[in-house]
């Protein structure tokens, strides 16, 4: 069943990226919902993941501190702690676990800063740095690479985005491409920057804060 849902979410967002492609009068609406039939797919592959409900509990609870972070720091323009959280969750629990905060965090955090047609592609975007997080767990345990890792995740976020609202909105040129671009080269810089505070303030002790509290659920688990 789970995998029926993938396959068909995933030819939906292929079949909305065609057609954003091949209107790109309608290129918002069409990108809309290739987001959305692309976090059905995302849905889909966590369900498909650990079911332990301590497991799902931390996640949740890692989720909400990044959705209220982003919202205590809204204030500071580009900063984004949601990002460096999510990267340690990815690091210390997986790939979906990872994902999920991402995801869950933004979604819960524009209940107060505003929901939007970004929002779906903000939930996949802060998802995929999750993810990234896990791909690159082994490099991320010292202070310095974590930092690194932020600071990238965050342009390749904010570029993410910006790229998003050139396709959805702007005409379709590269003159109009640099132009968002150049808008919002300094949020991502502030975003970059702001991660690597962050990581560099604590987020090495955050991936093994959450590290401890996954192996004593993987402990739990077993002796179950």
């Amino acid at each position: 069943m789970v995998k029926t849902v993938w396959i068909v979410a995933a030819a939906a967002a292929f079949g909305a990226a065609a057609w954003a492609a091949l209107s790109p009068g309608r290129a918002g609406l069409a990108l809309l919902l290739a987001a959305l039939s692309l976090l059905v797919a995302g849905a889909a592959w966590l369900e498909a993941g650990p079911d332990s409900a301590k497991e799902i509990a931390l996640v949740a609870t890692l989720a909400a501190v990044a959705a209220a972070g982003r919202v205590l720091f809204a204030a500071v323009p580009g900063v984004q702690p949601l990002t460096v959280t999510a990267v340690a969750a990815g690091a210390a629990l997986g790939a979906r676990a990872g994902a999920a905060v991402g995801a869950i965090g933004a979604l819960v955090s524009n209940f107060f800063l505003g929901q939007g047609v970004w929002t779906p592609w903000q939930m996949l975007g802060w998802g995929a740095c999750g993810a990234a997080g896990a791909l690159l767990a082994p490099l991320l345990r010292r202070r310095l690479p974590f930092a690194l890792a932020c600071c990238a995740l965050g342009f390749a976020f904010s570029s993410f985005m910006d790229l998003w609202l050139w396709w959805s909105f702007w005409p379709h040129t590269g003159a109009a491409l640099v132009s968002v671009f150049s808008a919002g080269v300094w949020f991502s810089a502030a975003h970059a920057a702001g991660n690597v505070a962050i990581a560099l303030a604590a987020g090495p002790e955050l991936r093994r804060m959450v590290e401890r509290y996954g192996r004593r659920l993987r402990t739990e688990v077993v002796a179950a």
